[in-house]
């Protein structure tokens, strides 16, 4: 039987895009074995000098400049990329798309950021194209840049969400509610005592710290303040690609302890999350929605301006996470761990029979069902 191509498009605009298409990747995979999907960082892909210049770029404004990405931000909240916009993304980035997909040759195109949905809509709507296009909605929140006519399908993490895109003219028919894509084995169990082993950790209470792909969870106060508590708790420290201040760290003679743990880039997040009972994080759309899968409580760091800062009022209010606010809130929470342990694991058990209508292979049967559809589309696209 032929294989049913997918294929997945991203940005490294952030980390999270490309981990929901990896995540989707797998689920697909795993939901029939007919499906075979490539996953492409596009504008990387097909500028491989000029994307890295761009994205540090970007990484450097996010980081050193939030007033005015959340001014960027809010000014452009309601409206798509623009014609005119697309037009000149496209010719000065991804003037070679339509010939890539022709060798590809997929089934359906799925894109889990905004601009190459923005660009392959724009190469549909000039009938250059005729491929069901679904388009996966990577935060809890529905910015304009991620709409376009062009789109049959929007994969969506919440109701919430689904209201947003009613709102500015999407029809019903096109929006599913999958929540976020996480990879499979955010969805599985494991043993404690097997994590515990292969990392080296003891059998107490544990924080995970993490700042996403980028490793922007670097506030020394927060950091130091967590250290202070060495003796009753562990501490993971995840740093993700930022070598920097891990290095920086290891240094760091208020770091340099038994029960604290300082990892780089690591794959086996999932397994981190299982066998830890508190997560400090940024809010991304994924790392949210991968905590949600294990789970587990936890404390938000300044949101970056836009998503994040959506994520986590969206969490916050579910009762899935806490902003900090203070160093206070870090302390209460560790007093918790420290004198109501039984209790905080209690309610993840309890919490775990709450999530378990999330189902995880729903944005996979979604995109099943749309290359399921495509004589449909292709009949009235024409």
């Amino acid at each position: 039987m032929q294989k049913q191509r997918v294929l997945l498009l991203s940005e490294g605009f952030g980390a999270g895009h490309t981990q929901a298409a990896y995540a989707l990747s797998s689920s697909l995979r795993r939901v029939s074995p007919q499906v075979q999907t490539k996953v492409m960082e596009l504008g990387s892909f097909l500028n491989p000098r000029m994307a890295p210049i761009i994205i540090t770029a970007y990484k450097k404004t996010v980081s050193t400049q939030p007033r005015l990405i959340r001014m960027m931000y809010r000014s452009n909240y309601k409206k798509s990329l623009n014609r005119l916009t697309t037009l000149a993304l496209h010719r000065m980035f991804y003037t070679d798309t339509i010939q890539i997909i022709k060798q590809l040759h997929p089934e359906v195109i799925v894109c889990t950021h905004p601009i190459p949905s923005a660009i392959i809509s724009r190469i549909k709507r000039l009938d250059l194209l005729d491929v069901p296009l679904a388009t996966v909605i990577t935060d809890y929140d529905a910015h304009g840049t991620w709409i376009s006519p062009e789109v049959n399908s929007y994969l969506v993490s919440t109701e919430q969400v689904r209201q947003k895109l009613l709102e500015r003219g999407v029809e019903d028919h096109k929006i599913r509610i999958t929540g976020i894509p996480v990879h499979p084995n955010f969805w599985e169990r494991h043993q404690k005592s097997d994590i515990r082993e292969q990392f080296h950790l003891k059998e107490m209470p544990t924080v995970l710290v993490m700042g996403g792909g980028w490793g922007f969870m670097k506030d020394e106060a927060v950091n130091a303040h967590l250290a202070s508590f060495r003796e009753q708790i562990q501490i993971i420290f995840c740093f993700g690609s930022n070598t920097k201040s891990l290095e920086k760290m290891r240094k760091d003679p208020r770091f340099i302890h038994p029960h604290i743990h300082l990892l780089g880039f690591t794959r086996e997040i999932d397994k981190l999350m299982e066998v830890s009972d508190l997560l400090v994080t940024k809010p991304g759309g994924m790392t949210c929605s991968e905590g949600l899968a294990k789970a587990i409580p936890m404390l938000f760091h300044k949101p970056l301006p836009g998503q994040e800062e959506e994520n986590s009022q969206y969490f916050t209010s579910q009762g899935w996470g806490t902003p900090i606010s203070s160093l206070d809130d870090i302390t209460a929470w560790i007093h918790r761990l420290m004198h109501h342990y039984d209790e905080v694991v209690r309610e993840r058990a309890e919490m775990l029979d709450t999530i378990a209508s999330y189902y995880p292979m729903q944005s996979a049967q979604a995109i099943i069902e749309l290359i399921e559809r495509h004589p449909f589309l292709t009949e009235n696209n024409n």
